[in-house]
């Protein structure tokens, strides 16, 4: 009966507050890169995909927009993608709150670790792009990512390679961060990067060495019981803003949950972190 109420809930509030999804491929006339992945994409069990060959961003707009979007990175250790839990699932409660939701579906490395970063580049041009579109303000545009997808939201938070695809702010739900072996989560480490990288591919990727004062501000969640992802990446992160003067930061640690819970009605502390987040939010629009 809970589940039942808690469907017809998000049915009505995508009702209210959200307009009909809108895909986009990322690339329409071909990727400036290549990972050597080819054939159909592969649907897999709870809604996850892999052999992502289509890269392309599924955008819900807002009936009355308070310009600000969110693009969510699904995780998945570099290998496959959650796009449920940790992308669509948390449309309608965004839309409720007048924020633009967009989820990318983006490229896996496959030994090629620029790809991803690449897609998560594009797709904040696209946003940008059709601004005045989606009642988007080009200048309110954030990037949240879980796990190997926070990895990816905070990369593009850290090295961005331009204004353009820089964004705003940055959510990052129990994110990889670091490729330090000692604390890295080792298939994300090995999909993006190989099993022997060099120094220098290592460092680039460790992503606590890569903020500075121009790092957007973040919002971190995560379980301090993680066993697949230690909570030693966020931690890390979340210093090394502080120490680069990076303000408007919020770190939560939960004492339980583990990995993986995304927007799950099992993980304990759904209803705190959700609400943190939404102040966060509430609090960053006010200022801006």
């Amino acid at each position: 009966m809970k589940i039942f109420f808690t469907t017809l809930l998000l049915f009505m509030s995508t009702m209210l507050f959200s307009q009909s999804p809108v895909v986009l491929p990322l690339w329409p006339n071909g990727a400036p890169n290549n990972n050597g992945l080819t054939g159909t994409e592969e649907d897999l069990e709870g809604g996850r995909v892999a052999n992502v060959v289509s890269p392309s961003i599924t955008v819900y707009p807002v009936k009355n927009p308070n310009g600000m979007t969110i693009i969510a990175c699904p995780g998945g250790g570099y290998a496959r993608l959650a796009m449920n839990h940790e992308g669509h699932d948390m449309a309608a409660w965004f839309n409720a709150q007048g924020i633009t939701y967009v989820v990318l579906k983006y490229r896996m490395p496959n030994g090629h670790d620029e790809v991803p970063l690449s897609d998560a580049e594009q797709a904040i041009r696209l946003v940008r792009q059709h601004a005045s579109e989606w009642g988007v303000n080009p200048n309110r545009v954030g990037i949240m990512g879980a796990s190997a997808g926070g990895h990816l939201a905070a990369s593009l938070a850290t090295l961005y390679s331009s204004e353009e695809t820089r964004p705003d702010f940055q959510i990052l739900l129990y994110p990889v961060i670091s490729m330090n072996p000692e604390i890295t989560h080792t298939g994300s480490r090995e999909n993006l990067i190989g099993k022997s990288p060099t120094p220098e591919l290592t460092d680039r990727y460790t992503l606590e060495n890569q903020v500075n004062a121009r790092t957007p501000q973040a919002f971190i969640t995560l379980s301090a019981d993680d066993r697949s992802v230690p909570p030693a990446n966020g931690l890390r992160y979340f210093k090394a803003l502080l120490e680069n003067g990076v303000s408007g930061c919020s770190l939560h640690v939960y004492p339980t949950g583990g990995h993986g819970w995304g927007f799950r009605d099992s993980f304990a502390y759904k209803r705190q972190w959700t609400e943190e987040l939404e102040k966060w939010l509430r609090e960053s629009l006010l200022c801006q």
